[in-house]
């Protein structure tokens, strides 16, 4: 199913002026993906191959120092496009080198890390000049830092929970971003085991609860959740008579329990 991937460095593609940035290359964590993600209904949900992600173990690590070796000044001068694909990477990236580091003697990501430290305090990921944790990269980074303002990103991160949106067998690139982070919101919002409607009564992951603040910021002029998930009334099972009674409040709101059992193809 999976097919191995020979050791190889990445590289960084430099515009042919040195007074540009340079673009970042996302191929190695690409093909990483490609070979060790496995798409399931339609693209909506997958599991990952752990172990033959461990057999490439080297390939992760250097792609990981090639994120550590980016400069902020470098960063800065990327599109924002480019910024964030760059941080969703590498958030998701370093996600799958911490499950590496328990695995297989884990069933879910909560289950590393102390009592009081959860995994997405752990400082472990090297990023300009600092040792961040995943929740600084999504909280501070991508989310605290008010330039992106993009609700989407919540489809495209990933937690290594089945209850989380799936793991893209592909990277993030910044010119193909728009398209990317739309596919990854429509296909999640799709899948009935996450996100239905029924009962005259919207049943929703519970990521629209923790992160109700992102989707009513205005993005496309949405200011409430109802306006955010109103735009995709089809994906969500619902039709045009539902979706009125839904910008109306006349629809009442129900978030599913989380599965945090192990996004593991094994």
């Amino acid at each position: 199913m999976f097919w191995k991937l020979g050791f190889f460095l990445p590289i960084l593609i430099f515009c042919g002026n040195p007074s540009f940035a340079a673009e970042f290359d996302h191929r190695p964590w690409d093909q990483l993906l490609q070979s060790h993600v496995q798409m399931l209904d339609e693209g909506r949900a997958s599991r990952v191959d752990y172990r033959g992600m461990m057999e490439n173990q080297p390939a992760i690590d250097s792609y990981l120092q090639t994120i550590a070796d980016i400069e902020q000044n470098t960063f800065d001068g990327w599109t924002n496009s480019e910024q964030l694909a760059f941080l969703i990477n590498t958030y998701n990236a370093a996600t799958v080198s911490l499950i590496l580091t328990e695995y297989p003697n884990l069933d879910s990501i909560k289950d590393i890390g102390l009592i009081f430290t959860s995994p997405w305090k752990r400082e472990f990921i090297s990023l300009f000049g600092r040792t961040l944790s995943l929740d600084e990269i999504e909280h501070e980074l991508i989310r605290g830092s008010g330039k992106y303002s993009e609700p989407r990103i919540h489809f495209a991160v990933n937690c290594a929970a089945i209850g989380c949106p799936a793991l893209s067998n592909r990277a993030y690139f910044g010119d193909k971003l728009e398209q990317q982070l739309e596919e990854a919101t429509r296909l999640f919002l799709s899948d009935r085991s996450r996100n239905y409607f029924s009962n005259n009564r919207l049943y929703v992951s519970s990521i629209f609860k923790w992160y109700r603040e992102d989707f009513e910021k205005g993005w496309l002029s949405s200011i409430s959740l109802e306006e955010f998930l109103g735009r995709y009334y089809d994906e969500l099972g619902m039709d045009n008579v539902s979706a009125a009674d839904l910008a109306s409040n006349r629809i009442r709101i129900r978030f599913l329990r989380y599965d945090w059992n192990l996004n593991s193809g094994d």
